[in-house]
This record gives structure tokens, sequence and C-alpha cells, in this order.
């Protein structure tokens, strides 16, 4: 098991979001998380990969504690061991797609040269090698998402969250992007959590859970 969340509680002010969820991964798989708006999956998210801390409950990842860390460890283990994709892709405007990609591991301390080159191999893998040099702008919706998908991949996270990636995508660009997940975790190995309200998506993964009103109502 690559993740592992027990009685996981959140709220914030008065209003409850999380009232007691237990969750895990198992690695080299794709779990999806559904509900309905409000139910609490990007919370749940959020806490899963670091990014809020819980009022009370445990997490577990890759055999490690990372709420026990200092704030500087914390950063670290997020930057090393964990990667986010985002429905908006959230890239530079003013850099190129290599430069977005390079971000992570430059923040890690890689040096700049191994960084371009790691960035450009994960940019060839999924298709982008014309558009190393392109800037967000010139480039189409499904062409950015996959280069954040690339800027996840390029520290060789142990799970990667996802929350509505394919959100902001048509059709045709959202199939590609989930059929890439399933290539990337039978060809890499990699684990992904993906929030979604996309059906296809969900019914594709290896694991379903669903929430509703801040629980873990059902999981497939």
């Amino acid at each position: 098991m690559i993740l592992s969340a027990k009685n996981i509680v959140k709220s914030f002010g008065e209003l409850p979001i999380l009232k007691g969820v237990d969750f895990h991964v198992e690695e080299k798989s794709i779990v999806s998380i559904v509900g309905s708006s409000g139910a609490g999956k990007t919370t749940l998210l959020q806490i899963l990969g670091t990014l809020e801390k819980p009022d009370k409950g445990e997490l577990l990842i890759a055999g490690e504690q990372p709420f026990c860390l200092s704030e500087k460890k914390l950063a670290q283990f997020r930057n090393q061991k964990l990667g986010f994709i985002f429905q908006f892709h959230q890239l530079l405007p003013e850099f190129t797609a290599t430069e977005n990609v390079m971000l992570p591991a430059l923040i890690g301390g890689l040096d700049k040269t191994t960084a371009r080159k790691k960035a450009e191999t994960v940019l060839n893998r999924l298709g982008l090698s014309e558009r190393f040099t392109h800037k967000p702008s010139q480039l189409s919706g499904g062409e950015q998402q996959r280069v954040a998908v690339c800027r996840a991949l390029i520290n060789e996270p142990k799970i990667i969250f996802a929350d509505e990636p394919s959100g902001n995508l048509d059709t045709k660009n959202a199939k590609e992007l989930h059929d890439l997940f399933f290539q990337l975790r039978d060809e890499l190995g990699h684990t992904f959590v993906i929030v979604t309200h996309n059906d296809e998506l969900a019914n594709m993964a290896d694991v379903l859970w669903t929430m509703k009103d801040g629980v873990i109502q059902s999981k497939m």
C-alpha cells in the first residue's frame, strides 16, 4: 500500500467538511474519487497531497508520516514524492513548455542542464517533441494539459494527484488524457488519485470511491 489515511477530519470555521474519512491506495493503481459538489472531494485530495493539514487523523505515504515533518522537510517531501495536475493547467505564461516542466526539478536542486534534459525526455515521451520552445499561449488546451502532466512526472513521484484534470477539455482531448494516465500506469508504474466528475474516467479506474457529505459512502 502506497498511501493510507485514517479518520481524516477537517473543518473550516464551524463548517465540517470531512467527518472521519478512511482511505487507502495500492501502488501502481488508478483511483478515482467522485461525488456531488460540496461532498469534500477536493479538500480530501488537498490533505492527501499534503497541501492542507487535517484537524485530526493520520496520513502515511510511502512509509512516511508527512505531517510529522518540519515545514521545510514537508516541502521537500512534496517536491520529491508527489505530483499534481489541476483542472486549469497553471502553467506560467512567460515560460516555454520545457521551462514549465523543469521547474519542480530546479526547485528540487537539480542543475539546469540535467533538468532541461529530463524535461525534454518527458515531453518527448508524451508526444510534445515539437513544442519544447512554445509558450502556453501557443499550445492547444490538450497540449497545455499534457505539459502539466509532464511537470507532474519530472521528479518521478510516488503518487500523482489530479483534481478534475479533464474538466477543461473537450471530449476528444479528455479521452486522450484519460488514456495517457493508464498508459503511464502500465508502462511506468505510476499511481494516480483523481477527483473527477467525468463518469467515463471514474469508471475506468481500478478503484472508485464515492463521497457524500464529508464521508466515504462506498468503494467499488
